[in-house]
This record gives structure tokens, C-alpha cells and sequence, in this order.
């Protein structure tokens, strides 16, 4: 059997995203040293980068950086162990507590990607999700959260290619500006809501985002019927409780990644 030729061109720009991946950016020549490249094709590579939206180039100081995007490509390789073994237990309870449906999600490529939800578990679900149910970012409370939260650099970068996507370039810059005004009023309250016309009644979804250090780890929802709870009463009740738990997570997500440093430490001989 005829064995397949390497294409050199991917090679090279996962060798590029392997580079950037370790360091906080990185100039042209950085990589270029790196990787042992001409100059000139990895300016090629890097610009490439940013037009599939793994990589932006900051204009600040003319370094490249990993988008959020490039964590898609890791989509259920360390997510699950985590989702089941700290978020599961938590939203969980939080379900027992208030009854309706609470959902974890994650970002994944452009969508959110549920990875858990409490659905089967709750008899006011109206529609059930289950793991696995794609968001989209731009229209739903758990998107919005999570990007309302993420990094300036990669909020535009993710937003410019939802609307390459769309096709929406020829939409006026006012829209832009709207969007980006309502993510910022998200980022200052601390939560996201939407409302979707149901079969039955309107259903509210009021999201939060997990936040760890600096980063957004996911967004924690849920879904209630507008005619059993308003959606100002629904702010009151869920808000402090959906945040108590985006906490939890948060602080046993830290005590894992601390007790696993521990764990991968070289021993020191005395």
C-alpha cells in the first residue's frame, strides 16, 4: 500500500499553533526562529491563522495570539472529566433546589456546546436538551455570557467570523455597535437573558458565566416559563443562587488543577 505524503503546509501551521499555544504571542520572527522557517511564509501561516479566526494579531504590540477558538479544538478531551466530576454534582443540586432545568456549556468553535443539563431530571422542563445540544452565540443567554466575558481581542474575532459566516458584512456598523453595547450591559450586570416564544408559553433563560481567574470556563443557565415566573421575580430568585454555584465550580475547578500540580511535581531527594 502506497503510503500518503505529509501535506508540509498543515505541518507547519500546527507548528506554528504549537509555538503560540506556549507562549503569551509572539512576533513573526519569534516563530519564524522557532520553527526554522522563512520569514515571509510564516507571516503567510500566521495570516492564514487569523483568517480561519484561531489567531489574532494584537495591535498593541503586533504579537499573535490564540483565539478562543483553538479550545474547540480540544472539544471533549478534558472537558468531561470535569463536567462530570465537579459541575454534574453541582447543577444537580441546583436543580433539586429550584426545580427547573440548569444546563452547563462550553465554548466550541462557534457554538456553545451543552455538557450537561438536568432536563430528564426536572418536571418543568418543557423541551428537553441533553449533552451534546448546540447554541448559538450570538442569540442565547449561555453565548452571550460567555461572550460578553471573554477577552476584547477574541470577542471581535469570534463576532467577525459569525458574520463572514452569515453573511452578514453588509449589515450597518450600527448593528455592530448594539451588539457590542448589549455584551458590555451583560459584562456590568454579571448575566444574560433571553426570552423564546414557546409552543406553550414564552420560556426566560438568565445564564452566568463560570469564571476562572481570567478566563470564562463556561456558562451556567436556566429555563423557566415566563407565565409561572416573570422575568424580574426569575432575576431575584435564580440569580443569586445560579452565581453561588458558577462559584463552586469555579473554586473546586481551581482546587483540581492545584491538587493535579501537586500530583505531576518532580519529587526532591533531601
Amino acid at each position: 500500500m502506497e503510503s500518503t505524503r505529509p501535506i508540509r503546509a498543515l505541518m507547519r501551521g500546527l507548528d506554528a499553533l504549537t509555538f503560540l499555544n506556549l507562549r503569551d504571542g509572539a512576533t513573526v520572527s519569534e516563530v519564524a526562529q522557532e520553527i526554522r522557517l522563512p520569514r515571509t511564509t510564516v507571516y503567510r501561516i500566521l495570516e492564514t491563522l487569523c483568517t480561519t479566526g484561531f489567531v489574532f494579531r494584537d495591535a498593541a504590540d503586533d504579537r499573535y495570539r490564540l483565539t478562543i477558538l483553538v479550545r474547540g479544538l480540544s472539544d471533549g478531551f478534558d472537558d468531561e472529566a470535569w463536567v462530570t466530576q465537579i459541575a454534574k454534582p453541582v447543577i444537580h443540586d441546583l436543580c433539586r433546589e429550584i426545580i427547573w432545568p440548569v444546563s452547563i456549556a462550553t465554548l466550541s468553535g462557534t457554538t456553545m456546546l451543552v455538557r450537561e443539563s438536568t432536563d430528564h431530571n426536572s418536571p418543568l422542563a418543557t423541551e428537553r436538551y441533553s449533552a451534546g445540544f448546540r447554541a448559538p452565540l450570538l442569540t442565547t443567554a449561555t453565548g452571550r455570557a460567555y461572550l460578553a466575558n471573554s477577552s476584547a481581542p477574541q470577542r471581535e474575532m469570534v463576532i467577525d467570523i459569525l458574520s463572514r459566516s452569515n453573511k452578514e458584512e453588509d449589515k450597518p456598523a450600527r448593528a455592530r455597535v448594539e451588539l457590542q453595547r448589549l455584551l458590555a450591559d451583560i459584562k456590568s450586570s454579571g448575566y444574560a437573558t433571553t426570552v423564546r416564544s414557546r409552543r406553550l408559553a414564552e420560556e426566560i433563560s438568565l445564564s452566568v458565566p463560570v469564571l476562572l481567574h481570567d478566563r470564562v470556563l463556561a456558562s451556567l443557565t436556566v429555563r423557566f416559563a415566563a407565565s409561572a415566573v416573570p422575568q424580574k421575580i426569575g432575576v431575584e430568585r435564580f440569580l443569586p443562587k445560579l452565581r453561588q454555584a458558577a462559584a463552586r465550580i469555579s473554586d473546586l475547578f481551581s482546587e483540581q488543577q492545584a491538587e493535579a500540580r501537586v500530583k505531576s511535581a518532580p519529587e526532591t531527594t533531601t
